[in-house]
């Protein structure tokens, strides 16, 4: 194995295990009500105590892949069930469909709009599952995983505010999140519902919003494929489309599809030229790919889980194809990641910059920063590393 890449394993690995995991084992956790308390400021401090649905998932996930894959640590296996019992209790409305946000008591806030948050709890309870926890997990996942895929077509249901009739767009969002999801579920699932499922996400995320002309992964295509020249047609997300792009590598590798493999590494690659600040360095938010005023005003921030994403993907690019382009790229994201993301005086990492590298918000949790990101990639990434030979 190349020593130096050994050495980067063990610094994620510590990043992990030293700095960010402390920081919510001692700030997040609700010892009153349970769940989890997210809304944190730079040192820690609560600042808001709604809880969102998506998040609180999330950090269950997080505790327990800690708990089944870093060691059987019993804190952190509590962490994850008080999280549990607390999202078991007071995200569903009547029908299944899981909360937004509720109060720190549980009581609902924002109605079952996001389909998101489904896709968060059944990622949770499949992985509490695997740790012993109960039937009552694999039941919920499962259950709700079917529901996920029923509402597929139609997600946001009789929340939607655009007009089908005038303007039906398909969103890039939700197959690339089952792409990954269904393979969490297998254990839950029959192999062949699982791999029809993967299929299909696979042609969406690779062809469907695949624009042959550029090269570019869209965010938003006519409900036919075809393209859409609106604000939401033309709008680019690289951060999402990268971190599709190791969930399909995933799947290459479990399928032994090396084709499969090549093509997510070629994509990824321009995803990263197109997105990358060549002036100020880091990967933009938001593009149009005609080069209109992008839809959203933030499009030019820089964001953690942006680059912890582009950087999963790139080690994963390069221990599946050998592609050196990806270990090239992943050094430059590398030094970009750890010299302006972590805070060096409270532990964990800053959110939000602004273009040119300065920290726009000091804070460590909110409303879309949880406990997930940052701690997902530092696994990957030192697990990655240390499997390279």
């Amino acid at each position: 194995m190349n020593t130096n890449l050994h050495k980067l394993a063990g610094r994620y690995r510590k990043e992990l295990l030293d700095n960010v995991i402390p920081f919510w084992e001692k700030k997040s956790v609700d010892r009153e009500y349970g769940g989890f308390l997210t809304c944190l400021d730079r040192e820690g401090n609560v600042y808001d105590t709604d809880k969102f649905l998506w998040l609180q998932a999330r950090q269950v996930w997080t505790f327990a892949m800690l708990f089944n894959n870093v060691s059987e640590n019993e804190k952190w296996l509590e962490i994850a069930e008080r999280g549990a019992h607390f999202l078991l209790k007071y995200g569903r409305d009547q029908t299944g469909k899981w909360y937004f946000a509720v109060t720190r008591q549980g009581n609902p806030i924002i109605a079952p709009y996001s389909i998101f948050s489904d896709c968060f709890a059944a990622l949770a309870c499949s992985e509490l599952y695997k740790t012993g926890a109960g039937e009552e997990y694999a039941q919920t996942a499962t259950e709700t995983f079917r529901n996920i895929i029923g509402r597929a077509g139609n997600p946001k249901g009789i929340f939607e505010k655009r007009i089908s009739a005038t303007r039906n767009l398909k969103n890039f969002a939700l197959p690339m999140i089952l792409s990954s999801l269904a393979l969490h579920m297998e254990p839950l699932l029959d192999s062949e519902y699982v791999n029809e499922i993967t299929e299909r996400c696979v042609e969406d995320v690779m062809v469907t919003f695949f624009d042959q002309d550029s090269g570019l992964i869209l965010e938003n295509v006519n409900d036919d494929g075809s393209f859409s020249d609106t604000f939401e047609g033309r709008l680019i997300n690289p951060g999402h489309s990268i971190e599709a792009m190791w969930f399909i590598l995933d799947i290459a590798d479990k399928k032994g599809d090396k084709s499969l493999a090549e093509k997510a590494v070629d994509r990824l690659l321009r995803m990263l030229e197109y997105g990358w600040d060549k002036e100020y360095g880091g990967v933009f938010y938001f593009l149009d790919i005609k080069g209109h005023p992008p839809l959203h005003l933030e499009w030019d921030q820089k964001l953690w889980w942006v680059h912890i994403e582009t950087l999963i993907s790139l080690i994963k690019g390069y221990r599946h194809t050998g592609n050196k382009a990806c270990l090239e790229w992943f050094m430059k994201v590398h030094d970009y990641t750890w010299s302006h993301f972590p805070d060096p005086d409270y532990g964990e990492w800053f959110g939000y910059l602004n273009r040119r590298g300065e920290v726009l918000l000091p804070l460590k949790g909110g409303k879309w920063k949880g406990c997930f990101h940052l701690l997902r990639g530092l696994y990957q990434i030192s697990e990655t590393l240390k499997e390279i030979k």
